[in-house]
């Protein structure tokens, strides 16, 4: 099978025993154990079912009516016991299904935020939305895994009991339906495998590619509006929507061409045994009823041995699935390997964790280390300093930041800063969390001991005095980040800053929005808090409120003052 190889099967398993070899995994084999023993005795009553269907046809044939009324009465006893098993197969297959998906997407989950895995990914152009593979992709693929396999296994029963059934009835109809999916299976796979799933993998990625490009519309809707760049936008958008078209079009003409060869394969069945009877019906050897039978029995098996053919369509997306699953979980999984596999042979910035913040013979290079930011810094700041970074844009300040907070290694030296738990960082745009008022403001942390009037108190130092008033309650939800101006969003944040109280802050043109009376106002309350702080900024009145300035100059060079 070309398309579900080894590679495939392979990728699969490493995905599936995270649940099923995990801490989950008897709960999870304990649920598919009862499922199988539902899954065998609804099986077993669909024979019954389907030998009472035949005997009713052929009580119908002789007009025997004390046969066709005992068929009725046993054909209901079989489906009030049959109905109830098939449907809690079905419920307990789906809570299954949802335990897989459940417990998988948090295991995704964890790796992705952990150890920053989000933000290193985000510059990975192999792996395009993680987002998708995370919600999309997982559940395709618990569902489509445990479905397939709740197949096979139903299959392998059904085989089991219905060859058995044809072969009572009449031996060559079980050779006759073998050949005839062996020949189905071959055909299917020949021609449409391979190209297929390669046109299922292009269509997952151009759908998120159009989702995304429409999510970034709505997340900068007011600088496109202020640029009035709806024009690029729509052309962009267009665009990638015509490259789905496109896909779309290709997927579906080769999907048309598997459909006339699948709706003729799976309606033949209904016609062979029949004809394959009806010399023996018509002379007389073999009851009408054994038609009806057959043809349940022939079906059955048929289900069962046409796995490939009757699931091909899904069996291609689930293939694609796998792949975009399988890249991502390698990519979070060994990310830290990766990076120390690279550190050996590559020179990168030692990160030292300790009580005190200090740079030691600092080199610091773009990510590509093709420009040198800054050459052989060193300094240290004293408990409740304050450093300033200024210079020229594009000199590296930023970048400096970066380095302290361990998104960059790139160059030598050695920074020594407190664990990242000691320090918060306030980049220029704060980030505003889908919550309560009250989740703003205490962010990062989930809970905190502070009563509403020490936060109100807080809004009021930050010059939000009627923020609550204005919306209501500390426990309303907005959409923060569209109803607050970027002003008030950076007082949010120091009001973060003063409820949090970290050790160490790190303050990226923070009060970029703010005038300077708000301004003043913020950083005398930082000074007060003797908190120790580097904030990068433009304006020269923030240097009434550092200790110490360091001016980044071209080529690497710096002033220490």
């Amino acid at each position: 099978m070309n398309f579900l190889n080894l590679s495939s099967l392979k990728k699969f398993w490493a995905i599936a025993k995270l649940y099923w070899l995990g801490r989950e995994k008897i709960g999870a084999f304990s649920l598919l154990l009862l499922i199988g023993l539902l899954l065998l005795s609804y099986t077993n009553l669909s024979v019954v079912l389907n030998e009472q269907q035949g005997n009713l046809i052929s009580a119908l044939s002789k007009k025997d009516s004390q046969r066709f009324w005992r068929s009725v009465l046993i054909f209901l006893e079989i489906l009030a016991i049959y109905v109830p098993l098939y449907a809690g197969y079905g419920y307990l297959v789906n809570k299954l299904g949802i335990f897989w998906r459940q417990w998988t997407t948090r295991h995704f989950l964890d790796k992705y935020l952990k150890n920053r895995g989000f933000y290193y990914l985000s510059s990975n152009k192999e792996i395009d939305n993680p987002d998708q593979r995370i919600a999309e992709d997982i559940k395709g693929f618990t569902q489509n895994a445990l479905g397939f396999f709740i197949s096979l296994i139903q299959g392998m029963l059904q085989i089991i009991v219905f060859s058995g059934v044809l072969w009572n009835i009449y031996q060559p109809l079980v050779l006759l339906i073998v050949a005839y999916i062996l020949i189905g299976t071959f055909i299917v796979i020949l021609v449409f495998g391979k190209p297929l799933v390669r046109l299922r993998f292009e269509q997952l990625k151009k759908e998120a590619n159009f989702r995304f490009s429409l999510l970034r519309i709505r997340e900068n809707s007011e600088s496109i509006a202020f640029y009035g760049g709806q024009v690029q936008e729509s052309n962009y958008a267009k665009k990638l929507f015509n490259e789905v078209v496109e896909i779309f079009n290709r997927l579906i003409l080769r999907e048309f061409n598997l459909s006339l060869l699948t709706n003729l394969y799976q309606f033949l069945p209904l016609l062979l045994p029949p004809v394959i009877l009806a010399p023996r019906i018509l002379g007389g050897d073999m009851e009408v009823g054994k038609v009806s039978e057959s043809i349940g029995a022939f079906l059955s098996v048929f289900n069962a041995l046409n796995f490939i053919v009757y699931r091909f369509e899904s069996l291609t997306g689930f293939v694609a699935g796998i792949d975009r699953l399988y890249a991502l979980k390698q990519y979070l999984e060994q990310k830290d390997q990766t990076k120390n596999t690279i550190a050996v042979h590559i020179p990168t910035i030692d990160i030292v964790e300790d009580s005190r913040l200090a740079i030691q013979q600092l080199t610091l290079q773009t990510p590509n280390y093709l420009r040198t930011l800054i050459s052989n810094l060193s300094l240290e700041l004293q408990a409740g300093q304050g450093l300033l970074v200024m210079g020229e844009s594009g000199c590296g300040k930023s970048s400096l930041l970066r380095a302290i907070a361990g998104l960059w290694n790139s160059g030598t030296g050695t920074i020594i800063r407190p664990n990242l738990s000691e320090m918060l960082f306030l980049p220029q745009r704060p980030y505003m969390i889908l919550g309560t008022l009250r989740n703003q403001l205490i962010y990062p942390s989930t809970e905190s001991q502070i009563d509403d009037e020490q936060l109100c108190r807080v809004l009021e130092q930050v010059g939000l005095p009627k923020l609550v008033e204005r919306f209501g309650s500390l426990d309303v939800e907005q959409d923060w980040s569209d109803v607050l101006s970027l002003g008030e969003q950076q007082r949010i944040a120091f009001a973060r800053l003063f409820i949090t109280k970290p050790r160490y802050a790190i303050l990226d043109e923070a009060t970029s929005a703010l005038d300077i009376k708000n301004e003043e106002n913020l950083y005398q309350h930082l000074m007060k808090t003797g908190t120790t702080y580097i904030s990068v900024g433009h304006r020269p009145t923030l240097m009434n409120y550092h200790h110490l300035l360091l001016e980044l100059l071209e080529n690497g060079m710096w002033k220490l003052r």
